[in-house]
C-alpha cells in the first residue's frame, strides 16, 4: 500500500482525459481520498476567505451566539463548541464552526430543504469572500465528479442535473487551543462523511487522518495549492461502494503545538434533495452485489444523519 494520497492535477482532464480518469479512479478506489491541484481557484479568494472566518471566530462568543439559528439543525448559521459528536462517539468533538449553504432562486422548490444564509454584520467581508468560496468549490466538485462519471461508464455529465441545486454546505471551522492535556476529546472524533464528495481547502495545522484497509491511520499532507477531496456516504451508496466512503479524524497535536488553534475549510457537495440513493446498475456486479434494498432520498438521508451526530 502507498503511504502517501495522491496529488492529481485536474487540468490534465482536459489534456490527458483517459489517463487522468484512470489515475483518479484509482486513487478512490485504494484511498477514498485524493489531492487535486491545478484547480484554478485563486488564492488570494482562500486567503481573503480565511482572515474573513479567523476575524468571526475571534469575536467574543456572546456575539457568535447571535448567529446560532435554533431548530435548524445547524445548517446555517453558527454552531458553538462542543455540541458536534462523531457517530456512535462518546465525546463532542472539540470545535465550532459556520455553516454557509447554497442561495436559491426565488421560487425554488427546494427553499423547505435550504433556508435563507445569515451573514455577520461583525465581519463584512465574510459575506462576499466565504459565498465566493462556496461557488469556486462547488464548481471544482463538479468537475471532479465528472471525472468520476466516466471512470465507471456513466456519461460525462452524469451528476450535473443532479446536483445544481444541492443542498451542499461550506463549513470554517475553528479548532481551539487545547488546555487540558488530559481531556478525552478528540478534535474531531472517527468519521464519514455524509454527502457526495468533501473538498477540504487549506489547513493551518496538521493533524488529518485517514483510516487505511490496514487499520492503520495516515496523515494527509499536501503540496502547493492542492485541495483533498475524499469520498462521502452518499457517494458510496450510490456507487455501492466503488468508491469508498472512508474513516478520518482530526487528532490532537502533541505538546505545544495543542495550544495552537486550527483553521480548516470543508465544501460538503451534496445532491439535490429529492435524488434517490440507489446503487447505480454499473457498479452492481457478480462481485459486487446490490447492497442496499431500500430506497431513501438524499434529503432523508441527510435528516438521518444529523440526527446520529447530535446536530438534530
Amino acid at each position: 500500500m502507498s503511504h502517501q494520497v495522491p496529488t492529481l492535477d485536474i487540468s490534465r482532464y482536459d489534456t490527458d482525459r483517459k489517463a487522468f480518469v484512470a489515475e483518479i479512479g484509482a486513487a478512490y478506489r485504494e484511498f477514498g481520498f485524493c489531492g487535486i491541484s491545478g484547480h484554478g481557484i485563486a488564492q488570494t479568494l482562500i486567503d481573503n476567505a480565511y482572515d474573513a472566518f479567523v476575524r468571526f471566530f475571534d469575536l467574543p462568543d456572546a456575539v457568535k451566539a447571535k448567529y446560532q439559528l435554533k431548530g435548524m439543525g445547524g445548517q446555517r448559521g453558527y454552531t458553538p463548541f462542543g455540541i458536534e459528536t462523531a457517530k456512535d462517539a462518546k465525546h463532542a468533538d472539540l470545535k465550532e464552526f459556520w455553516h454557509i449553504g447554497r442561495q436559491l432562486p426565488a421560487g425554488s422548490k427546494y427553499a423547505a430543504s435550504m433556508p435563507p444564509n445569515v451573514w455577520p454584520v461583525e465581519v463584512p467581508e465574510f459575506h462576499e469572500y466565504g459565498y465566493g468560496l462556496f461557488d469556486a468549490l462547488d464548481q471544482l466538485g463538479s468537475r471532479v465528479l465528472r471525472a468520476l462519471a466516466l471512470h465507471i461508464d456513466l456519461p460525462e455529465n452524469y451528476f450535473d442535473d443532479k446536483t445544481q441545486f444541492g443542498n451542499s454546505i461550506l463549513r470554517p471551522l475553528h479548532y481551539p487551543p487545547i488546555t487540558d492535556v488530559d481531556i478525552p476529546n478528540e478534535r474531531a472524533g472517527a468519521h464519514e462523511d455524509i454527502n457526495l464528495i468533501t473538498l477540504l481547502v487549506g489547513a493551518s495545522a496538521e493533524g488529518l487522518q485517514l483510516l487505511q484497509k490496514d487499520g492503520t491511520w495516515l496523515p494527509i499532507t499536501t503540496q502547493g495549492d492542492a485541495i483533498v477531496v475524499n469520498i462521502g456516504d452518499m457517494l458510496q451508496r450510490l456507487t455501492n461502494h466503488v468508491y469508498p466512503s472512508t474513516s478520518h479524524r482530526v487528532v490532537n497535536p502533541p505538546g505545544e503545538k495543542a495550544r495552537e488553534p486550527r483553521y480548516s475549510v470543508p465544501f460538503f457537495l451534496h445532491p439535490n434533495p429529492d435524488v434517490v440513493l440507489d446503487p447505480l446498475p454499473q457498479c452492481v456486479t457478480p462481485d459486487n452485489p446490490r447492497r442496499y434494498d431500500t430506497s431513501i432520498t438524499a434529503d432523508e438521508y441527510l435528516q438521518q444523519r444529523l440526527r446520529e451526530i447530535k446536530l438534530i
